[in-house]
């Protein structure tokens, strides 16, 4: 836990709710779980955050799967929660007998929502200087925005974009209007400009995810117009590596094209970690677009990249570091898989996805993924299988539209006659209730 301090009535979801109230009352916090998802919104990644429960471990309760029995697990999910100790067998919590402890309902579901965001010690609301009548700013302005934006970048590695688009969408309009309404110098306004362009990148990344196709679209070239002002050579190639990514799901070829225009912005200047990050997605992209040769050549760059990159003593931008070791192998499997070479893709997943810790649950499901279809590709129905089931249990309540959708197929593959009959397929298509 965070030493957040939540809000201090009992959530309107919660009052006069005999269902949930009875769950709670006989410890099946599995229904409560799906009844806040139900009743409030609250996606099972962000339950899983504030109890410290896996998110895969969330969704197998909430399946009506296991039990919680520990004395501190209760107690921290009644805390998380806000339910009241005498509803479980427990002693006043001390949320309940503070000064302004309340069991109205006077707390509506978005303060809950808030509650949980504060989790990552992040409300989600626009930065306090941009609250404010705007004057003259310079550069300690701009770069308490950019540590901030590093800091909501974080949300991402455990909440899916339909948790986070808000969130990043106020911080990149809150940003415009700092940028119309202030004054600053040239290079202050240029700064501001990048970070307006890491901002709309984020907030078009939560867009994708979360299944909104034409935000994401508008944020990405927004983005690169915002950069190009900047003089951002880097992010404009980030840019285009994101609207690459995202016209992979139509036109493949063209994706392709737009990928190689990224690593075209590749200078002499362009830190390791970009040049790392640009190259992987190039790599992807040919994959996707069958272009075996370039997708390996990309990936042997994106290779060399990250390897200087972690011998450089200079920092890194931040919105580039996520691509790690890990992470790139994990690439290269998603290629090889792709590309439908088992035996290169199985054996590098596998490693990868052993060291990629649960609580990035949207993830770690998405790449999982093409370890079941490596799986399949190799004739291996079973193994498949239950990937897929770790897959979904993983994916369960993240409100992110990605990994159900990479599963579908691996799913239409499994339920072909030829394996329906295997117990650990058949276990799986119940699962999913395909």
């Amino acid at each position: 836990m965070t030493g957040y301090t939540p809000p201090t009535a009992l959530p309107a979801w919660l009052v006069g709710d005999s269902e949930l109230r009875a769950a709670a009352a006989r410890h099946d916090f599995g229904t409560v779980f799906r009844l806040a998802r139900k009743r409030a919104g609250i996606s099972y990644s962000q339950i899983a955050a504030e109890c410290d429960i896996k998110p895969d471990r969330v969704g197998t309760l909430a399946r009506g799967r296991g039990e919680v029995a520990t004395f501190e697990k209760i107690a921290q999910i009644c805390d998380a929660l806000r339910i009241p100790g005498r509803l479980v067998g427990l002693a006043e919590r001390p949320w309940e007998t503070g000064p302004h402890a309340s069991v109205g309902a006077e707390v509506g579901e978005e303060l809950l929502r808030r509650h949980f965001l504060g989790v990552a010690g992040l409300a989600a609301t626009m930065p306090a200087f941009l609250a404010r009548p705007s004057g003259r700013i310079g550069p300690a302005k701009v770069t308490c925005l950019r540590e901030r934006t590093a800091r909501l970048r974080r949300l991402d590695e455990v909440l899916g974009g339909g948790d986070t688009y808000r969130v990043y969408t106020a911080e990149y309009q809150a940003t415009k209007k700092l940028l119309r309404d202030a004054t600053y110098d040239d290079a202050t306004g240029r700064a501001l400009l990048s970070v307006l362009a890491e901002q709309a990148q984020q907030a078009g990344w939560a867009a994708f995810d979360g299944g909104r196709e034409a935000d994401a679209t508008s944020l990405y070239e927004a983005s690169r117009v915002a950069a190009l002002d900047a003089g951002a050579p880097a992010l404009v190639g980030n840019a285009l590596a994101f609207l690459a990514y995202q016209r992979l799901g139509g036109d493949r070829r063209a994706g392709a094209e737009i990928a190689s225009r990224s690593t075209d912005t590749i200078d002499g200047r362009t830190p390791a970690s970009v040049r790392a990050l640009l190259h992987e997605r190039r790599a992807w992209a040919c994959a996707v677009a069958d272009l075996a040769t370039e997708a390996e050549r990309s990936l042997v760059a994106a290779h060399e990249a990250l390897a200087e990159a972690d011998g450089q003593p200079q920092p890194q931008p931040d919105w580039a570091t996520w691509v790690d070791s890990t992470e790139l192998d994990i690439m290269t499997g998603r290629c090889w898989a792709e590309l439908r070479r088992p035996l290169r893709a199985v054996p590098v997943l596998e490693q990868a996805l052993a060291r990629y810790d649960d609580s990035h649950a949207r993830d770690k499901a998405l790449y999982s993924s093409w370890l079941a279809q490596a799986y399949l590709t190799a004739g291996e129905a079973e193994q498949a299988a239950v990937v897929t089931s770790r897959a979904l249990a993983l994916s369960d309540g993240v409100a992110s539209v990605r990994p159900r959708r990479r599963l579908e197929p691996v799913l239409a593959e499994l339920s072909a006659a030829r394996y329906r009959d295997l117990p650990a397929v058949a276990e799986v298509l119940e699962q999913a209730r395909f």
